[in-house]
Order: C-alpha cells, then structure tokens, then sequence
C-alpha cells in the first residue's frame, strides 16, 4: 500500500463527470452507442475509485456539474466537492487554489479516463513532489492522465489549448521557460475511443 511520508499532507484530487446518458464518453458513444458508452464510463469510475482507494492521502472527489444526492458508493473517507470555473483549465487552477490555501503540501489530480493507472504509480508521483515542483503523467493523445504541484502554479492552467494533443508539451515548455523543475511519470493511455476501449474492457469487467 502507498504510504507518504507522516509530516506531509497530501491529497488526491479525482475530476469526474456526472455520470448522464449521453454527456460521458460522446466519442466512444459514436461507435458503441450512449448506453454502452455510459456504462464504460461507469467501470472506468469504479476502477479509478479502487486505485486512489489505496492510498493514505486525502482523497478528494470533485463533480463536474452538480453534487450527487447519493454518496453511499463511494468509500466514507471521501470528501466532496463542486469544480468550479468557465474550462478545465480554470476548474483544475480552482481546485488546487483552493487546497493549497488548505495548507496542503502535495496535490495530485486525475480524471476517470485512465484504466492503467495503480496505486504505485501515484505513490511514485507524490515521491517525486520532494524533489520537484510538477510531476506529470503524460497521456499518449498528448494529454496528460495525471499532474502534481507542490506549490500552486497559476501559470500552469493559462493558454492551454484544453482537449487537443499540445496539452502536456505546452505544459512542459511552461514550465522551463520559467524556472519550476518537473519529473514525468510513464506515458498512459486514456480511453477515449473503440480502439481505446477494447484494449482495457475485459480487465475493467473482470
């Protein structure tokens, strides 16, 4: 099990969508239907609640459009928030704002996209946050499934062409050019179409 260290404190942010027929998953939906589409969407959820389960940070659930009235899925030490913000960029910069004001020391973020994601994995992201400013996870679309800051950077979220293949690379030069250090963690997949999908759904339906 991922331990951080005893004097840190950390958290796990998890940016989910609200789980609606027909507004999770739309390019999967193309191919396989909203129906199906949704119920990927669903096991993708539960997968990452069973990974980020597994660890001692602080998890922390944030919602894409509205508070679910049921929470009795999801493990009791969870908290709950609202994403707030007009983008993502703004959603995410709000969020960590937010807890670092909290004093946190060390924030992670991830979505509910990547069926590749392990506990090691953001065990070896929190480490990487003693030595450095920025840990990323580089998706292989150009994303990234993953980005942690020992410091809030506002900078991070501003300019950046959300949902397109220069996410993480603008992120990276972002950050060189002004002088925060970064690690990056392996690159992973996030499921985002049939090809995608049928890579991982017989592991998420096991």
């Amino acid at each position: 099990m991922a331990v951080p260290l005893p004097d840190m404190k950390d958290a796990v942010l998890i940016f989910q969508k609200n789980t609606q027929l027909g507004k999770v998953k739309t390019r999967l939906a193309a191919a396989i239907g909203d129906q199906a589409a949704l119920h990927a969407y669903e096991l993708l959820v539960k997968y990452t609640h069973r990974v980020a389960s597994r660890l001692k940070a602080q998890k922390i659930l944030w919602f894409s459009d509205y508070m679910e009235e049921d929470l009795s899925s999801y493990p009791k030490n969870y908290r709950f928030e609202l994403q707030s913000g007009s983008g993502l960029g703004e959603k995410m910069s709000n969020a960590f704002q937010k807890l670092f004001t909290e004093n946190f020391d060390r924030l992670l973020i991830i979505g509910t996209d990547c069926a590749e994601l392990t506990p090691e994995l953001l065990d070896t992201a929190f480490k990487e946050l003693e030595e450095n400013d920025v840990v990323i996870g580089p998706a292989l679309d150009g994303g990234y499934y993953l980005l942690g800051m020992r410091k809030f950077i506002p900078g991070i979220f501003q300019g950046i062409p959300w949902s397109t293949d220069q996410v993480a690379a603008l992120t990276k030069d972002y950050l060189s050019r002004n002088g925060y250090s970064y690690s990056q963690l392996k690159p992973l997949s996030d499921v985002d179409v049939i090809e995608d999908w049928n890579q991982v759904k017989g592991k998420l339906k096991s």
